[in-house]
């Protein structure tokens, strides 16, 4: 599993190495998918104008327009689903390892060279059964068009924008995972101490603002300070589309130190 879990090739201007790496959350540089940014400046320009509760609003608009997610899935009298984010996001959250969950993961190995090591059940090599049924859910037709990795792409440059302007000025958030000693899409790769662990994430993974949420995925805790630049989603950047009780940051992969902490 030494070198599987990321590519030498991404879309952005940074080594997925480095990226990948443990060292990237401690010393993170500035991250962002080559020519998202330009291509849909005016947004940002736009969105400068407006203060925290506007902002959320003007970029769900803009991405109705931009994506005519609210033309009917019809055509000719036959059903046609059209892929949009936020319907790929309430996938994620209700289970990771369905094909939304699949296209995200996708999503993630195509722009930051991160490959999944988790889908359903461990992937360790490309010739792993479970790796081709990642391939399979990954390119879903039911889910994989209307340009859905550029939504992804704009969701994660809109996150950015969001936390750099409203976020904590460390550019860091402390934030809580429930890991299961017997593995899965969480890997143990290096014991530190008896609580300091490198942990390797699955190429796109699921953590809590919560301590006492994170508990109730996993016997063991870990407490990680994240960079910005690694976190795509959570539910204050799009109100009332998401659920918000466990306070869930959808963050991208690679290693991490890791801090095992007590509930109590």
């Amino acid at each position: 599993m030494k070198d599987y879990h990321y590519h030498h090739s991404n879309l952005m201007n940074v080594p997925t190495a480095y990226f990948a790496s443990a060292a990237f959350n401690s010393s993170p540089l500035p991250v962002a998918i080559n020519g998202v940014r330009e291509m849909n400046q005016p947004l940002f320009e736009h969105l400068e104008k407006f203060e925290k509760e506007m902002v959320p609003k003007l970029f769900m608009e803009h991405m109705r327009v931009m994506f005519e997610l609210d033309v009917p899935d019809e055509k000719k009298g036959k059903k046609k689903f059209r892929a949009n984010y936020l319907r790929l996001l309430r996938g994620w959250f209700f289970d990771s390892n369905r094909p939304e969950g699949g296209v995200m993961k996708g999503w993630a190995e195509s722009r930051f060279g991160l490959s999944p090591i988790f889908h359903g059940e461990l992937i360790e090599s490309y010739n792993d059964p479970g790796y081709m049924i990642y391939l399979y859910e990954k390119m879903h037709p039911r889910f994989h068009n209307n340009a859905i990795f550029s939504q992804f792409d704009l969701l994660y440059e809109y996150c950015q924008y969001y936390l750099k302007r409203f976020g904590k000025p460390k550019g860091r958030m402390k934030l809580y995972r429930g890991m299961n000693r017997m593995g899965g899409d969480s890997q143990i790769i290096e014991k530190r101490d008896k609580r300091l662990w490198v942990v390797r994430n699955n190429s796109l993974v699921s953590y809590s603002s919560s301590i006492e949420r994170a508990s109730e995925f996993g016997d063991i805790i870990l407490e990680v300070e994240i960079p910005f630049q690694k976190i795509i989603c959570f539910p204050e950047i799009l109100p009332d589309k998401l659920p918000s009780y466990e306070g869930e940051y959808i963050v991208l992969g690679g290693d991490y130190l890791s801090k095992v902490v007590d509930l109590f």
